[in-house]
């Protein structure tokens, strides 16, 4: 006589998801940074996606909200130090949506803090590969994206 035994999965824990995370960064000072991290072969999450831009100022907030229809749990756009922009006020104008964005991303129900901007230079390697760090940690914690769950 054989017995039937019902097999469950286990729920995933907070370690078994790798969130995704796409990070806008501009080619002069953010992707510079990422490349000096990657130079120095500092350690950050892989999960990190770089999409590279010529300059922070590019990214605009439908650019923004399709990453996160497109998969993403989390993004952050990562530009030049205020007063470095090679565009002159590029990153003053993507730092402006940030906010926008966020309250736009609260109305649909997705949490703000999946989406943050980071300012940093060139020289920054260190610095670019805490961010990630931070931001994987960050999404790790609210979980997958409302938009992947369904």
């Amino acid at each position: 006589m054989s017995q039937s035994v019902e097999q469950s999965t286990p729920a995933p824990t907070r370690d078994a998801f790798v969130p995704k995370i796409v990070a806008f960064c501009c080619h002069y000072c953010a992707y510079t940074a990422a490349d000096a991290a990657g130079a120095s072969r500092m350690k950050y999450p892989p999960n990190v996606r770089i999409v590279r831009l010529p300059c922070s100022g590019r990214v605009d907030i439908p650019m923004m909200l399709k990453a996160f229809t497109a998969g993403a749990d989390g993004v952050y756009v990562a530009g030049c130090l205020d007063g470095d922009c090679h565009f002159i006020l590029g990153n003053e104008h993507a730092k402006r949506r940030i906010p926008e964005a966020k309250r736009l991303l609260a109305e649909v129900g997705i949490e703000p803090e999946r989406l943050e901007m980071f300012q940093l230079s060139a020289a920054m390697g260190a610095r670019f590969a805490e961010i990630a760090t931070e931001m994987t940690e960050r999404i790790k914690n609210l979980g997958p994206s409302p938009v992947r769950r369904r």
